[in-house]
């Protein structure tokens, strides 16, 4: 033991990925004692906070050792050998629950490993548990889970966004230096906007989807959470990579994304400000940092024009249809038949009544909102009309991009319209919930890396985020911009945003 004592424990928690890793190393801390004080620090909060739908003590105690074991024998490790990661619980991990925040999935053990989650093991990451998200990654504030809603870190009343809200929450809160979350539409980068830390949506196919339980198959998308640019790339660079057991993964090199964070010089860059993620609609606050971040990147070398992506307004409602129509497919898999729930199986009912009643029961109202949804857009008759068009879409915004990207080297918007609003304001009216999306969308149904820093505080003292949009494959582009916007940040107000985050 290294003699870490409770006094220590505090720093511990607050250190970010890099400072975790170099402790270890250093021989300051064990891998053991950093996971234990992580494990203290959620037994402390999080019944505030509810970030973790399941907490893998023994596990995570158990790679920690094995870590401190190497160490102690010589072998070489990587950059975040021993550092704690919360995993969101769509992601299966062999053995441990993975409910995906539904009922219908209500203690499913799965019998492997997602991608994602072998290499993470194969880098010591040591992972403490399963988060808390929006039923099917279906929502944007961590309400549609099945088993309550996370709160928000910098104020326990306001939503942390979603569907990635309780890996958000955990980073945040600092139950965890680094965390993984998915993106269908926006569900890595708005959360981080609202938590006020770093989240990145890599290019799609950049990270492997096996073992990602589906929502939306042409959008999902594994990425990384942490408190600074720096340990972002480096859990990007972890988890990326092609995968022969995913179909549509990218049979090519990582982008160099952990050099592009450590450089962080916009010299010389083109940045793309996009007129249809501005005007109206958008909190003063945002807004405000917005400008003075697009002004400060000007002062930091870079070149700022402004691009039109004028097929951008029709994102949304297409982005509506494309995802529900792909998870009335996906979900068709939960038929009480094969895993999970199974209601009403007397000896009597037939297969059809015991599928109906467990769906019923098993699936949340947003969920049976977007199967409803889906399946009318793909039915006879509909689906040109509905389903077919907004592809066509689809491919009018990757031509905008395209376009774009032939004027800017990176592109730039608000990540979200306004901060984090207040648990159960827009419960009831789905269409604001989904204007949440409103900048995130578009970098979705492209397929390009897209992701969000933290840039200030708003009027109401709640963190703003900037989206920072690159072309696929090109995700080190992003990478770079974006640790030259913290760096310059830090150095004029002496602080990461999320250092002032209160505990």
């Amino acid at each position: 033991m290294s003699g870490v004592t409770p006094g220590d424990l505090d720093h511990i928690v607050r250190l970010d990925a890099v400072g975790t890793a170099a402790l270890i190393a250093s021989g300051g801390a064990s891998a053991v004692e950093v996971t234990r004080a992580h494990l203290d620090r959620i037994a402390l909060t999080d019944e505030a906070l509810h970030s973790f739908l399941h907490i893998d003590d023994q596990g995570a105690l158990a790679a920690a050792a094995a870590v401190d074991a190497k160490r102690a024998a010589g072998e070489k490790l990587g950059p975040l050998a021993g550092v704690p990661l919360a995993l969101k619980d769509v992601l299966t991990q062999n053995g441990i629950p993975t409910t995906c925040g539904s009922r219908i999935l209500e203690g499913w053990r799965p019998p492997y490993d997602a991608t994602v989650v072998s290499r993470l093991r194969a880098a010591d990451v040591v992972i403490l548990g399963k988060t808390n998200m929006d039923e099917f990654a279906m929502g944007s504030s961590c309400e549609n889970s099945a088993y309550g809603p996370t709160s928000n870190p910098w104020d326990i009343e306001r939503v942390p966004g979603g569907s990635s809200g309780g890996s958000a929450s955990a980073v945040a809160g600092f139950q965890a230096p680094l965390s993984i979350g998915t993106d269908t539409g926006g569900s890595i980068r708005q959360p981080a906007a609202l938590c006020g830390i770093v989240g990145a949506k890599p290019t799609y196919g950049g990270v492997s989807r096996y073992g990602l339980v589906a929502f939306s198959s042409s959008l999902d998308q594994a990425g990384p959470f942490a408190r600074t640019v720096l340990d972002t790339a480096l859990l990007h660079e972890v988890i990326a990579g092609h995968d022969p057991r995913d179909s549509t993964s990218i049979d090519a090199p990582v982008p160099p994304v952990v050099e592009a964070a450590r450089a962080g010089d916009v010299a010389g860059m083109r940045i793309g400000v996009v007129r249809e993620l501005g005007g109206e609609g958008y909190q003063d606050g945002v807004a405000a940092r917005f400008d003075e971040t697009v002004d400060l990147l000007g002062e930091l070398g870079a070149k700022v024009v402004e691009v039109s992506c004028p097929h951008f307004v029709y994102a949304l409602p297409a982005y509506y249809l494309i995802a529900p129509s792909e998870c009335s497919s996906n979900l068709a898999r939960f038929d009480a038949m094969r895993y999970g729930l199974r209601v009403g199986d007397d000896g009597v009912a037939g297969v059809e009544e015991v599928m109906s009643r467990t769906r019923a029961a098993g699936f949340g109202p947003e969920v049976k909102r977007r199967i409803i949804l889906g399946t009318y857009a793909l039915s006879a008759g509909y689906y040109d009309a509905y389903y077919g068009s907004a592809q066509k879409v689809r491919t009018l915004i990757i031509r905008d991009f395209s376009a774009a990207f032939e004027q800017a080297d990176v592109l730039v918007s608000p990540t979200a319209p306004t901060t984090a609003w207040k648990l159960g304001e827009k419960v009831n009216d789905p269409l604001a919930m989904y204007r949440g999306d409103l900048c995130t969308i578009p970098s979705s149904l492209a397929g390009t890396p897209a992701m969000s820093i933290p840039i200030g505080l708003a009027e109401d003292g709640l963190p703003v985020g900037m989206q920072i949009m690159a072309p696929a494959m090109a995700d080190d582009r992003m990478y770079r911009a974006a640790a030259a916007v913290e760096r310059a940040l830090r150095e004029r107000t002496g602080h990461l945003l999320i250092e002032r985050a209160q505990s």
